[in-house]
């Protein structure tokens, strides 16, 4: 594995989040995606961030990463800068997909990025509900790739589902 994270002190409490660069770099969006979509079967999800721009790299390789994920072709419907309770809107209206919001916090001389996960229903991922698997993934160097370009899913931008709130 490329550039090795600390996969305990980054994936717990129910969230991906490290310091940037120390504990985390873009790269491990592109991992979080490409497991996630692995972990929950998806064939759609909803992304979005804050627009910290920071944040704006991490955006893109996890929307990369989700769409490369095996053989899913998964259908990222990216929104943009968005809230959480933009974003839970979109999944719902989207009809119940899972989907990631991607922040950046300042503080100290620090700059912390959070990717947090949810259910189609909503819910944020748990320990239970895929954080450990998607850990292990990780830990393990298994990484999902994409089996061929055909099984490639692709980003739609989708800016006026969020626009409607």
């Amino acid at each position: 594995m490329l550039s090795p994270i600390d996969t305990d002190a980054v994936i717990r409490d129910g969230r991906v989040a490290g310091v940037f660069p120390d504990e985390i770099h873009e790269g491990v969006a592109w991992w979080v995606a490409a497991c996630f979509v692995v972990i929950s079967r998806a064939r759609q999800m909803a992304v979005a961030h804050d627009d910290h721009p920071t944040t704006t790299e991490f955006h893109q390789r996890f929307c990369r990463g989700a769409i490369n994920a095996e053989h899913f072709g998964c259908q990222v419907s990216t929104f943009g800068t968005a809230d959480e309770s933009q974003l839970l809107h979109a999944m719902k209206q989207l009809g119940g997909v899972p989907g990631a919001l991607l922040t950046t916090t300042d503080g100290g001389g620090r700059q912390t990025v959070t990717i947090r996960l949810y259910d189609v229903d909503g819910q944020p991922v748990t320990e239970d509900t895929g954080l450990a698997g998607l850990r292990q993934m990780i830990a393990s160097d298994r990484v999902p790739i994409p089996v061929n370009d055909q099984a490639k899913g692709s980003i739609t931008e989708r800016a006026d589902l969020v626009e409607e709130l």
